[in-house]
């Protein structure tokens, strides 16, 4: 299979309920949604997940569209693909733009699995029917939490995860167990708390949560370690594990119980599947995260959840948690807590052409 052109789409949308943590409120949305178009006519669909600034990595959709324009689009052209995962060792001698090389590689993959005629997820070696859904309540208040969480529960999500720091913490979670005392919870710092914060983190043992993701620095691995002997919550790593040489050296130190993987942060597939065989080898439990995704980067999401070691509900929420219209056909729905995989080609989802138009902002094709 060859990419004859890609198609670079900009959209932006706005949430339908502002979404809240300590580092950033998110009112609407920005992203890149690419198209990779093989020279027998076929479509794959990738997602660049980077935001609008860089609060979550230094990644910006601005920094995304200067390397997919001029940097990593040119490496793959008039190149055979005989398999996607060579296209990530093409782009090693890049450093770091992960959520850029993860829009194109996606692309690509489902692109390639269409060729193919099969779906993605068996492509990957999933075979997982359902995949478990979690959903993500980002607040600045007790109260808008609790009705969030209620209206999430109502849905049918059995997994809630919310965004704390030291100043809100065990108030937040103290009414959320009181609330719910049989839920699974899940809390996400952000990076918000040190190695200081040691007697803050042990208070938090008493809620029974699944885990906590990244309460320490977005670049340690270090104080994790030491954090993680501290307390008996499981640690989960997210921002700190973007290369698989991040993930060895946390095993080493033995900074990690869980790990959060995100195609866009780790650079796409290749990445996530080898990252996924190292955490099954080391009894590390892993869970697909969000990035408050258009439904493109929810399609692949799913695809890498049906993975059999996917055992913690993911950050897998139906389109209409965050859009009054996604851009793809079916948008994904929760039911029970789960989502269906579909048995399509590729992604198995179809890109709402339509609606992708109305939402674009900017729009180029590369030859």
């Amino acid at each position: 299979m060859k990419i004859e052109k890609v198609r670079l789409s900009v959209i932006t949308m706005p949430l339908k309920t502002p979404f809240k943590t300590h580092l950033e409120t998110v009112k609407e949305r920005e992203a890149i949604i690419v198209e990779a178009i093989s020279s027998d006519g076929v479509s794959g669909f990738g997602e660049a997940v980077a935001f609008t600034t860089p609060w979550y990595t230094e990644e910006t959709v601005k920094t995304c569209l200067h390397m997919l324009k001029e940097i990593l689009i040119p490496i793959i052209q008039n190149k055979e693909i005989e398999h996607p995962s060579i296209v990530s060792k093409w782009f090693e001698p890049i450093r770091r733009n992960m959520m850029a090389k993860a829009s194109l590689e996606m692309a690509i993959w489902d692109a390639f699995a269409k060729h193919e005629r099969m779906p993605l997820w068996k492509l990957i070696g999933g075979d997982r029917e359902e995949v478990l859904a979690g959903a993500v309540v980002g607040t600045s208040s007790v109260h808008e939490m609790l009705a969030q969480t209620a209206k999430l529960v109502e849905e049918g999500y059995k997994r809630i995860k919310i965004k704390i720091s030291p100043q809100n913490d065990i108030e937040f979670l103290q009414a959320l167990r009181n609330k719910y005392p049989h839920l699974s919870i899940m809390a996400d710092a952000n990076s918000a708390y040190n190695l200081g914060d040691v007697g803050e983190l042990q208070k938090l043992d008493k809620f029974n949560l699944l885990m906590i993701e990244q309460p320490l620095a977005v670049d340690d691995i270090v104080e994790h370690s030491l954090i993680q002997k501290q307390v008996n919550t499981p640690i989960c790593l997210d921002e700190s594990i973007v290369t698989v040489q991040d993930l060895k050296n946390a095993i080493h130190l033995e900074s990690l119980n869980v790990l959060n993987i995100k195609l866009g942060r780790v650079g796409g597939y290749a990445h996530a599947l080898e990252m996924y065989k190292l955490c099954q080898k080391h009894n590390i439990q892993v869970w697909c995260g969000g990035m408050i995704e258009f439904g493109v980067s929810r399609a692949h999401n799913i695809s890498l959840a049906t993975l059999d070691g996917f055992s913690i509900p993911g950050d897998l929420s139906s389109s209409s948690r965050y859009w009054k219209e996604d851009i793809i056909e079916p948008e994904v729905h929760v039911v029970n807590g789960k989502i269906k995989r579909h048995n399509g080609h590729g992604i198995g989802f179809e890109v709402n052409r339509e609606r992708l138009e109305r939402v674009t902002v900017l729009q180029e094709i590369i030859k």
